[in-house]
């Protein structure tokens, strides 16, 4: 068992026993690593943070060998991103992202761009009041980052580049040339503007991205298109994004 220091974002928390908690961090150095935190809460001071959900932590914790859930000994909060729980628009949007790192990402698969990418986009919520454009963005960068995004550069399945009209096929996990569009009959026609929009957020720094311009036909083909990828390949709803549908619906 070793002792280890790390800066990590909350992920999840929940409730062990009566008084502990386990929380899911994800960390610069380790990436994505569960502790306990015992005593917390019959004893909040006993910790000089609350592990509220998307807050920034230096965490001192013991790695064990033979666990996944190591031992939270000290917990300070360095960020606490409090104008984003102001706004339940922009927590909603902070909970999104936490759910797909926690969703996405294997346990200590260390990605320093993926965190880096989290706080970016947090920092951005306190003061960019975009929460729909920022989350997009968040989706496209961090399933490229973690391996796990569907094919936009080419056709999925013979590779060649596609120049003119294109289908997006769930279950290959990307584009489909009019020649291989039938090896997917559930496969749909997607506009050249919502590829070239994944491939500009792809290939472009966050800040870049944030000036990128999104049509509302574009936004609305993207978030149809990366939510069913989502779902397809996760095989369920995040319940984050429920919430953010919810929130989106008309008032009747």
């Amino acid at each position: 068992m070793s002792i280890e220091k790390a800066e990590g974002l909350v992920l999840n928390r929940k409730d062990l026993r009566e008084t502990s908690l386990i929380v899911d961090f994800y960390t610069r150095e380790f990436g994505k690593v569960s502790g306990v935190l015992k005593g917390i809460r019959t004893d909040p001071g006993k910790f000089a943070s609350n592990l509220e959900h998307f807050s920034l932590n230096e965490i001192i914790f013991y790695r064990k060998t033979r666990s996944s859930l190591h031992l939270v000994s000290q917990a300070d909060k360095t960020e606490d991103f409090t104008r984003i729980r102001q706004s339940i628009d922009r927590a909603a949007a902070a909970g999104f992202m936490m759910e797909l790192v926690n969703s996405v990402m294997q346990p200590e698969d260390k990605n320093e761009e993926v965190f880096d990418l989290a706080v970016s986009c947090l920092k951005e919520l306190e003061t960019n009041y975009s929460p729909d454009k920022i989350s997009t963005i968040f989706k496209i960068k961090m399933l490229n980052l973690s391996g796990f995004k569907p094919h936009f550069d080419s056709c999925v399945s013979c590779l060649e580049k596609v120049t003119g009209q294109s289908k997006f096929s769930l279950s290959l996990g990307g584009l489909l040339c009019p020649r291989c569009a039938p090896k997917d009959p559930a496969s749909r026609w997607i506009f050249r503007g919502t590829i070239a929009t994944v491939l500009h957020i792809e290939r472009n720094g966050f800040a870049q991205s944030l000036n990128l311009g999104m049509n509302p036909q574009i936004k609305k083909e993207l978030d149809l298109i990366l939510n069913s990828f989502l779902n397809f390949h996760l095989g369920r709803e995040l319940k984050s994004q429920k919430l953010i549908h919810k929130l989106a619906a008309p008032v009747a």
